[in-house]
């Protein structure tokens, strides 16, 4: 896995010092995993560019929203 330097692009809460779930790309990462999404207990997820596009996608279309809708 090409961990050189990952650009961070999002941090999720951040309100703590907790090790908040962050966004990254790896440019120098094979073309199926430049986008690294990992969590607060060291996990990752590692998806295309395009997937992710396709996730972004069906989270503005409302697929997502009954998971936020409990924390509203």
């Amino acid at each position: 896995m090409a961990d050189a330097n990952p650009e961070p692009i999002a941090t999720f809460c951040g309100d703590c010092n907790c090790g908040c779930p962050q966004l990254f790309l790896d440019p120098e990462a094979p073309e199926d995993r430049r986008v690294r999404i990992t969590d607060d207990f060291g996990q990752q997820v590692q998806m295309s560019e395009e997937q992710f596009a396709d996730l972004v996608a069906q989270a503005k279309a409302g697929a997502l929203d009954r998971l936020t809708a409990a924390s509203a």
